[in-house]
């Protein structure tokens, strides 16, 4: 006999696990990032209390001195948790339970596509997924406001809280990538009020994606989003971009990887 899935209640609404997402969008920038910046930017947002302490997941080095820094626009179209748009903060790490990758191990990491993510800034434009990701898996979800464009050639997505920019981030049209039905789990890590959480992401279908070396433009704001951004010195230049006009997924349950002790 299966065990029973596990529920949630989101602002008097039962949620049943895996969370399913039958439409979703995206488009990506990945920048190359100072890997000493990154180590204080999740050191501090830990809940340790000590920024220059050592993060519990370690980022993941393509060469010395140098990680990479995601930034992601999502638009949810049909999903468990409704429609709304995302904007991401995301670091590739290494699972805090192995020793350190060399670069080139990190590299072959990246490109087989079984890198790991820390999501470590998340707006959103919807109250229900805010309570639902802070909730449920400890994603660090914070309100905003969204001006995205998805449908012309060129991707852009600009967003704003609290009166003040965050980015204004803008991707070229890439090459077409062969789709995919593959079964692929994921691991995102977040970590929110001191706990640091894994949570499974099963990608189960991507359609309409594009991809190519380079090609974003990237503003930055004035808010403090902004500010840290800027902190972590990233590239002058995308490393890569990429697009995908539909995917479908699964969010699991997480488990809980460490907690800040007082």
């Amino acid at each position: 006999m299966s065990a029973a899935a596990s529920t949630h209640d989101v602002l008097g609404t039962t949620i049943t696990m895996p969370v399913q997402i039958r439409d979703a969008r995206c488009f990506v920038a990945g920048f190359t990032a100072d890997a000493a910046a990154v180590r204080r930017a999740i050191a501090a947002a830990s809940g340790l209390g000590v920024p220059a302490s050592e993060p519990a997941v370690r980022p993941l080095l393509i060469r010395p001195g140098r990680t990479m820094c995601m930034l992601v626009f999502v638009e949810y179209v049909d999903g468990d948790l409704g429609p709304y748009h995302e904007f991401g903060v995301c670091f590739l790490v290494e699972d805090p339970a192995t020793p350190p990758a060399s670069p080139w191990a990190a590299l072959r990491s990246l490109a087989g596509g079984d890198a790991r993510a820390l999501v470590h800034r998340l707006p959103v434009d919807g109250e229900f997924t805010l309570a639902a990701g802070r909730g449920i898996w400890g994603f660090p979800k914070t309100m905003a406001e969204f001006s995205v464009d998805h449908d012309s050639p060129r991707r852009s997505g600009r967003v704003v809280a609290d009166g003040r920019l965050i980015v204004d981030l803008g991707i070229r049209r890439g090459v077409p990538v062969p789709d995919s039905t593959a079964d692929t789990v994921l691991h995102a890590y977040s970590q929110l009020d001191g706990v640091l959480r894994r949570t499974p992401w099963r990608l189960t279908s991507t359609t309409g994606t594009r991809t190519r070396i380079g090609g974003a433009s990237l503003r930055l704001g004035t808010h403090e989003i902004a500010d840290e951004l800027r902190s972590l010195r990233l590239g002058r230049h995308a490393l890569m971009t990429s697009s995908v006009e539909h995917i479908t997924m699964t969010f699991e349950d997480p488990s809980v990887v460490s907690e800040a002790r007082d």
